[in-house]
């Protein structure tokens, strides 16, 4: 008789390691994934608003192409955040705004990650 009862223990009283088989619940390869994708494009989204603050904070030549490219795919991404804060200061406006949007893009991610995995 094994030390600790139940169906999750071997007959050593060792809980099974997942590749050697036993009672485990196995991970889907598509559900991983798609979290995989799914936190690849949240995290590329937040780090395309932490550069457009930055570079909006640092008044970035706006003639520059890489700088021009993030302020663009920022203005895609930002949906109805991007007002939602309207301080006098345009500088803090912008912070408050994208740094807004890239906290709910990010916690967002994490949910939709979560009922993935689960």
């Amino acid at each position: 008789m094994s030390r600790y009862p139940g169906p999750d223990y071997d007959a050593d009283g060792r809980y099974p390691h997942p590749q050697q088989g036993g009672n485990h619940r196995r991970r889907n390869d598509g559900a991983e994934t798609l979290a995989g994708v799914v936190r690849a494009i949240t995290t590329a989204i937040a780090t395309i608003f932490l550069l457009h603050i930055v570079f909006v904070v640092l008044d970035a030549n706006q003639g520059n192409s890489v700088v021009s490219f993030i302020y663009s795919a920022a203005k895609v991404f930002v949906l109805g955040f991007g007002d939602v804060f309207t301080p006098r200061d345009a500088n803090v406006g912008v912070v408050l705004n994208y740094g807004f949007a890239a906290l709910v893009y990010l916690v967002v991610g994490q949910l939709v990650i979560k009922m993935l995995r689960r």
